[in-house]
């Protein structure tokens, strides 16, 4: 079987060509923009499933460069942070508290549905977690990371089925958001009320300049550069907090400093570097799935990832939607914490940028569901999951 190697440039021009063909599809398919699918998920999963042909067919393999990968999701989440202003945070405290504590819930409601299901399958029940907040809302790298605890606690192949249901929840996140904002907008008739404010005063006040864009260019990476340290710091705590968490800290702080100073940034020139950044990661993400992996799931697992699915978007349609004010804005954050509550937070914001896009903008939403989400997750679920491991050891 021939291998085909893709060096960091050729890896990264794939992924451009996934999200123009996701991009050129989806303008063409209507289920795709009613449902609002993102493009790179689009184009992601058909290169996935051409590679995995080709390697079922034993004709070819591909190995991808995934540095750059990295790069682009730190970089999304540095322009994150840069929306983490106290000041909005402060007007939306009371609604930041109730998604904080749903979301903080809703990690117990994972391991014990997948703990669950597993006993009902005769499944080692620390198989459960694995396929519950672990690789669920903790995404791939907590289930790299837990696995080898979980073998040592007797559960085998903790490392495999944690990285692999981690993978299905990319695809889950990013398919699972759209249609419960959908039905929840229609249902409701929900309107954006920020529409007109959003696009003209933004064009007015921010005209395209080469030498002010590299600015924000530079700004964006110097805070990438303070995040890294950061990181560095948040691991003395003894917690598994993700890279990534340190990058947002780093955009938090370089836009609270310049709240403090009256500095103006260039908010919407900040939001293009992160969104591009975004796009770009999720189409290295999926095109990269091991979809080999998938189908050789036993269907105990398919089902316990599948039911995880459907008990996510339920809790969005029911508990999320009507705790965060029953408006087009938590119609909207119903969406986003599918995409994080069953992949990452990258997923959550492709969900509602998708959303946005359609129905105009979601201030609130797009302020307090990644920042709520990415904090109170990363803080918490290493502790939940750790109380579940202990207990079923």
């Amino acid at each position: 079987m021939m291998t085909v190697q893709l060096d960091v440039i050729q890896t990264v021009g794939l992924a451009v060509l996934v999200f123009v063909v996701g991009r050129w599809i989806k303008s063409k398919v209507k289920f795709f923009q009613t449902y609002f699918i993102p493009a790179p998920v689009i184009g992601g999963i058909i290169c996935s499933l051409i590679i995995f042909a080709g390697v079922r067919g034993n004709y070819f393999t591909v190995k991808m460069n995934g540095v750059l990968q990295d790069f682009f999701m730190n970089i999304f989440f540095t322009g994150t942070g840069f929306t983490c202003s106290f000041a909005v945070l402060r007007k939306s405290g009371k609604l930041g508290a109730k998604l904080a504590v749903g979301a903080v819930i809703f990690l117990f409601v994972q391991n014990i549905v997948g703990v669950s299901l597993a006993s009902v399958f005769g499944l080692h029940k620390l198989l459960g977690v694995a396929m519950g907040s672990i690789s669920m809302s903790g995404g791939v790298g907590s289930g790299a990371s837990f696995g080898p605890t979980l073998e040592a606690a007797g559960a085998l192949d903790g490392t495999t089925v944690g990285v692999a249901a981690a993978t299905f929840g990319l695809l889950l996140g990013s398919i699972t958001g759209g249609p419960v904002a959908e039905r929840l907008i229609s249902k409701y008739h929900l309107k954006s009320s920020a529409v007109q404010s959003a696009t003209t005063e933004e064009a007015k006040t921010f005209p395209l300049i080469e030498r002010r864009f590299f600015d924000s260019v530079l700004l964006m990476l110097f805070a990438a550069f303070i995040g890294s340290y950061i990181s560095k710091l948040l691991l003395l705590t003894g917690l598994n907090f993700p890279y990534y968490v340190g990058c947002l800290f780093g955009g938090a702080l370089v836009r609270n400093i310049a709240d403090m100073t009256h500095r103006e940034l260039r908010m919407n020139e900040l939001d293009v570097i992160s969104n591009t950044a975004l796009n770009l990661f999720l189409s290295m993400a999926l095109m990269s799935l091991n979809i080999n992996r998938l189908v050789a799931l036993a269907l105990p697992m398919m089902v316990i990832l599948i039911t995880q699915a459907v008990v996510m978007a339920l809790w969005a349609y029911f508990v999320t939607f009507r705790t965060t004010g029953k408006d087009y804005d938590a119609a909207v954050m119903a969406a986003g914490h599918c995409g994080v509550g069953l992949g990452q937070t990258p997923n959550a914001v492709a969900n509602m940028s998708a959303i946005i896009e359609r129905n105009g903008p979601a201030p609130t939403a797009w302020f307090v569901l990644p920042v709520v989400t990415v904090i109170f997750i990363n803080i918490m679920n290493p502790i939940i999951i750790t109380l579940f491991i202990n207990w079923l050891s």
